[in-house]
């Protein structure tokens, strides 16, 4: 596997339609908007559906979900301590990290913090605490415009417990964004790269993953079809460093409502512009 070449900028464009895209458990899983009404995806749900696509391609994950578990391994802690590679490095940190990093696609990307208590003598580096900065930064998705989102109540006729009688339905409310065009940006650290081990195929994984993220990713509150990829931008820098900063890069994507067009409703009713900096290599890929 080859190393890490050179800095890399990327952006996602994508819509949501009839869908709660990234529900707030702190008010009533309404979809996460901002105080101005603008639509918003957390980075951690962006990971979380990033690492799914990962397994999906049969990478190794270390933070996996419930309903994605696959080895059968409930909690970090656990997944940390039967992992041979782990014990081996013992108290010595870079090696601990090291392995860490060879083993889970998703610690040499994102970095992980490892502070678990041993519950075994030699488990988890012998209680050593370690943190791994990983090298992919992605930023919270944000709508171009304010969102609308629509409410609706609705019936759960279930019953949850055996017996003669059928349990009362519970009633409940569903929040979906009408339409929304999101936008999140992030970029790959050379530096962040070599400590980690990340290397230039596991950023072409990363890149394909951008195109088909929401592949695999329906649920009664997105389903098929309702979030789509619309376009993903890849700036591949000449040095390691970069020669632009990451901001400057990332406001050479535009993304507007199209002239005459008050409230969009599709994806066809904004204009996606990228201009260009003199020698900065870019790339547009259309989402699956």
């Amino acid at each position: 596997m080859s190393e890490f070449t050179n800095k890399i900028d990327f952006a996602v464009v994508f819509s949501v339609k009839n869908a709660n895209p990234n529900g707030d458990p702190l008010n009533g899983n309404r979809p996460r908007e901002t105080y101005d009404g603008f639509g918003e995806v957390s980075d951690v749900c962006l990971k979380r559906k990033i690492r799914n696509r990962m397994m999906d391609l049969g990478y190794p994950v270390f933070v996996q979900s419930d309903d994605r578990n696959v080895d059968g391994i409930r909690s970090l802690s656990d997944r940390a301590g039967a992992a041979p590679e782990l014990k081996e490095a013992g108290k010595d940190k870079e090696k601990y990290a090291a392995a860490a990093c060879q083993k889970w696609m998703d610690v040499r990307t994102f970095g992980q913090v490892f502070a678990f208590k041993s519950k075994d003598k030699g488990a988890e580096g012998d209680g050593v605490s370690v943190g791994v900065r990983g090298p992919v930064s992605i930023q919270t998705a944000v709508s171009v415009a304010p969102i609308d989102i629509s409410s609706m109540q609705i019936t759960k006729s279930v019953n949850s417990e055996t017996s003669e009688k059928k349990s009362p339905d519970t009633m409940g409310m569903k929040h979906r964004v009408d339409f929304g065009m999101y936008v999140t940006y992030g970029s790959i650290n050379h530096q962040l790269a070599e400590k980690t081990g990340f290397s230039d195929e596991d950023a072409e994984v990363i890149r394909e993953i951008l195109v088909t993220l929401f592949e695999n990713d329906a649920s009664s509150a997105r389903p098929d079809g309702s979030m789509e990829v619309c376009k993903v931008i890849w700036w591949k820098h000449n040095c390691f460093l970069g020669q632009y900063s990451s901001a400057k890069v990332h406001r050479c994507l535009q993304v507007r409502r199209k002239p005459g067009v008050e409230i969009a409703k599709s994806r066809e009713d904004f204009e996606i512009t990228v201009a260009e900096l003199p020698d900065l290599k870019v790339e547009i890929y259309d989402g699956i």
